[in-house]
């Protein structure tokens, strides 16, 4: 008895056969081309200002540099991640308002005039509309947040400017000498 397997195999057989060798060279550097180079990049990230909203000021903070020595520069980057272009450099003590975070916490959004690191004229130490990227007449770009001290605001405001909020709500001590007001 002859089954379909005896007539499948040499008919496999013989449509291996049919056809053309198909060269397999696509891989191979004969030393005539030259060779391809992956090319990173990575595009600018704006840094965005009024995060905290209409109320406050479009920049939560002011911050310095910290550890780095003098003579040294923390460099501004385009973009919150390591491999990003430099774009600017920060003195050792120099001045800059602080805007915004990466997700990771890892980088700063930072805006600052270059002449006088903290000038008015940035437009950031007054309050914005909405929520926005940086558009003004400064320099911006990311830092990273391991290399800067807040030494003004800290992108929390005081529970004392959020209207309608009271500090007791918060575990404030709104009594001299820290006693908590007594619940009837």
């Amino acid at each position: 008895m002859v089954t379909m397997r005896h007539y499948m195999l040499p008919a496999l057989a013989l449509l291996s056969a049919c056809g053309e060798a198909i060269p397999d060279d696509q891989f191979a550097n004969d030393g005539d081309s030259a060779p391809v180079e992956a090319v990173t990049q990575i595009a600018a990230t704006p840094v965005r200002i009024g995060e905290l909203g209409a109320n406050f000021d479009a920049c939560g903070a002011v911050g310095t540099t910290r550890r780095v020595a003098a003579g040294e520069v923390l460099p501004v980057l385009a973009a919150p991640f390591s491999a990003a272009a430099q774009t600017a450099s920060l003195p050792s003590g120099g001045r800059f308002f602080i805007c915004s975070r990466s997700l990771d916490q890892k980088w700063l959004g930072v805006v600052f005039d270059e002449a006088s690191g903290t000038a008015s004229g940035c437009g950031v130490d007054r309050p914005v509309s909405s929520r926005r990227a940086y558009a003004g007449g400064c320099r911006s770009g990311w830092v990273s947040s391991a290399l800067v001290k807040t030494i003004a605001g800290g992108g929390v405001p005081p529970i004392s400017a959020v209207p309608g909020a009271d500090s007791s709500s918060a575990g404030g001590s709104p009594e001299p000498g820290g006693a908590q007001p007594t619940v009837r």
